[in-house]
């Protein structure tokens, strides 16, 4: 429990900054899980879009400060190699443009 008016403040500011953190990191969590999906089902065009929003997702994330930068780098990097391994069409035809 807070005691001062400013520890009270403080705790109200962190009360805030976890909600916003958790529903970034929700959306965050949902677009990579979409990727996923989308790219398992080997819907070309889906998973272009899918793929760019979760790219979109992991650097907003880190630069808001919800996720740390290295988890975002790591998960990209990832999706990234299963995207080469799984559609590797998809990855030459996305740098074309």
């Amino acid at each position: 429990m807070a005691n001062t008016r400013k520890s009270t403040k403080r705790a109200a500011q962190a009360k805030n900054r976890q909600a916003r953190n958790q529903t970034v990191r929700s959306a965050t969590r949902s677009a990579v899980r979409t990727a996923f999906d989308a790219i398992k089902a080997q819907d070309l065009t889906q998973a272009q879009a899918a793929y760019k929003s979760a790219i979109k997702a992991l650097s907003k994330a880190a630069s808001k400060g919800a996720i740390p930068k290295g988890r975002a780098a790591r998960k990209v990097s990832r999706l990234t190699l299963f995207v080469k391994k799984t559609l590797p069409a998809m990855l030459t035809t996305s740098k074309s443009k």
